[in-house]
């Protein structure tokens, strides 16, 4: 008997367990794992030892082809899936956005078309709720059944993305008798909207007052109104890209209590702080984002709130604009400048280094946060996020001692700066594989347009 793919002598991590053994697969998937399985007739012996074997990296938040304040990311499905597989990502959940007076299946088709020729990696979508009519109310269920099985809502961006409470009310009920998990970008918008406005009539347009101008107490107070209303509506809630202190207390405070609340964070709260905003000129717009940066000391909270479960998930929030034409369309008024940071590459190495580099928590927690976690709470689990007999043979060969200087100079992903820049990890992808196939190897890549597959996904689990 032979196999397709053998990769033999790793150190075999799930979620779970941690243990020597050889992989072999077979028409994409996962056949057997043990030791010294029988490799005279593979087609293809990688040897991973002294290396770990990890399931395929998740991100479950990406922002690729997205139009947004007059310009586009810079990354689409295709650049966007190669720089994700450099980094040992390998499933993505991009969100489709539903615009005012749209039906949510317009949303779901344009996405569609922007992937379906392009994407290298597997991928699905979250469909973002913009406007709430009774008739997209009950398009909700029929997109849930073609494997949508998530919503985003947006407490901000007043007049663009931003809900009324009722909406968001509404949205729960109905995602949660679907099956369905809502996301939440959790800011009070309306507040933000008058200190942005006080911020500009005083003069203050530099890139610094984007972060000045939205209090962590804005965050705070959405994630409690986001979860108060989810446990009226009796659904669960996933709060996206948490980045301070006091959000996170609203957060535990609600699993405390035993809520179906779940959140993520994102590198960049976890790597940088309102201090990198301390650069000449115009540089400050290399970290504009939403949520911004916040002050250093939020950082170990963040790290903290991983290693206890506090926080489940580390997504990126991938959204990437070049800092020459497009970050600099907001000179002299930071309100223009387009939201968003390239982050999709160095995830999986950023918190491998950060958390088990550092010894914050073990390599089995890290592969909970990036992979399996991820996999459970938005319906890709057993198929992808673990290392198991009949799961999808996403896997990364990961050398624990490689080093590497993160620069825009090597990195795969089609923007002109990285936010982590000069910043040092140790723990990288050697090789990378997409259902079986190699995507990635050393510095080359072997994926090509297209071979990315759309994942229609199961129920939210925590219904």
């Amino acid at each position: 008997m032979g196999f397709d793919t053998i990769i033999a002598n790793g150190i075999v991590v799930t979620a779970t367990d941690t243990y020597l053994a050889d992989v072999a697969i077979e028409d994409g998937r996962i056949v057997a794992l043990g030791r010294n399985l029988p490799r005279d007739n593979a087609k293809c012996l990688l040897d991973a030892a002294g290396k770990y074997v990890f399931p395929g990296g998740i991100d479950v938040h990406t922002h690729l082809d997205m139009p947004f304040g007059g310009t586009t990311s810079a990354d689409d499905f295709e650049t966007g899936t190669r720089a994700a597989a450099f980094g040992g990502t390998t499933t993505l959940i991009d969100f489709a956005i539903q615009y005012k007076g749209q039906s949510l299946r317009t949303a779901f088709d344009t996405w569609m078309q922007k992937a379906s020729s392009k994407a290298t990696a597997d991928y699905g979508f979250h469909c973002i709720i913009t406007d709430l009519p009774d008739a997209q109310l009950e398009e909700m269920p029929q997109l849930v059944r073609e494997g949508i099985t998530s919503f985003k809502l947006f407490m901000a961006y007043p007049g663009v993305f931003m809900l009324d409470d009722a909406s968001i009310f509404k949205a729960l009920r109905a995602s949660a008798k679907a099956g369905a998990m809502v996301c939440m970008h959790a800011e009070n918008g309306g507040a933000i909207d008058v200190i942005v406005k006080q911020a500009l009539a005083e003069g203050k347009t530099a890139p610094k007052y984007h972060a000045l101008t939205r209090p962590t107490t804005a965050e705070a107070e959405a994630t409690a109104r986001a979860i108060a209303l989810a446990e009226m509506a009796d659904a669960p809630v996933y709060i996206v890209h948490l980045s301070c202190n006091d959000a996170l207390e609203k957060v535990l405070e609600a699993r405390d209590r035993g809520l179906p609340v779940y959140a993520e964070t994102c590198p960049q709260y976890l790597y940088l702080s309102i201090e990198n905003f301390d650069v000449p000129g115009f540089e400050g717009a290399k970290y504009v984002f939403t949520p911004p940066l916040r002050e250093k000391w939020h950082q170990e909270k963040l790290w903290k709130g991983l290693k206890n479960d506090h926080l489940q998930v580390v997504s990126t929030d991938h959204c990437p604009f070049c800092f020459k034409e497009q970050k600099e369309l907001g000179v002299g008024d930071f309100t223009k400048i387009p939201n968003g940071g390239p982050g999709i590459e160095h995830r999986m190495s950023l918190v491998y280094s950060g958390g088990v580099g550092q010894g914050r928590f073990s390599v089995n927690r890290f592969v909970e946060l990036v992979a399996t976690t991820p996999a459970k709470l938005f319906g890709l689990y057993p198929r992808k996020g673990t290392i198991a007999v009949g799961s999808d043979a996403d896997l990364v060969i990961f050398d624990p001692k490689r080093e590497h200087t993160i620069s825009a100079k090597t990195h795969h992903m089609r923007v002109d700066y990285s936010m982590f820049e000069g910043i040092k990890v140790k723990g990288m992808p050697d090789v990378v594989l997409s259902r079986g196939r190699v995507l990635v190897e050393g510095d080359n890549f072997f994926g090509r347009p297209g071979q990315g597959e759309f994942l229609k996904r199961g129920a939210c689990p925590a219904l």
